[in-house]
């Protein structure tokens, strides 16, 4: 029978050779890290095979945790500055929705100024996004003020 160690190390190199080939966002990796390391544990004197299983879950827990804080991309509150200007589709009338053009698709929109309805084929700005709806103000509004 082969040693805990052996088996740790096939574990762990088959775990980290998973993530190459199905993306898991790191966590197959990060389990293979810990069997690496628990192999490391098992030759230098832990013995007991339920101690190692223990230690391999709370390395994969804890290498998991760790990698999704510091490997993760920050996100910004909002994708809305990276374009601001969109175009009316249809008529969005005062108080109501109407749909616009934005980034090249077609969005629920509704004015800014519940009193003001804006005529379709018309530039907006996108001031913010309330769910899937974005919220828009006229571009010649904007740009008498």
């Amino acid at each position: 029978m082969p040693s805990s160690t052996l088996i740790w190390l096939v574990a762990g190199s088959a775990l980290c050779l998973t993530e190459l080939f199905l993306p898991s966002a790191f966590i197959a990796f990060m389990m293979g890290i810990s069997a690496l390391i628990v192999a490391l544990l098992s030759q230098f004197g832990v013995t007991s095979l339920w101690l190692q299983v223990i230690a391999w879950l709370l390395l994969s827990t804890l290498l998991v945790l760790f990698s999704r804080r510091f490997l993760q991309p920050r996100r910004r509150k909002s994708k809305i500055q990276d374009a601001i200007i969109a175009e009316t589709l249809t008529e969005i009338p005062a108080g109501k929705t109407g749909r616009i053009l934005y980034e090249g698709n077609s969005w629920r929109a509704l004015c800014d100024d519940e009193q003001l309805s804006i005529p379709a084929h018309q530039r907006v700005y996108v001031v913010r996004r309330e769910g899937t709806t974005l919220i828009v103000m006229p571009e010649n509004l904007l740009h008498s003020l």
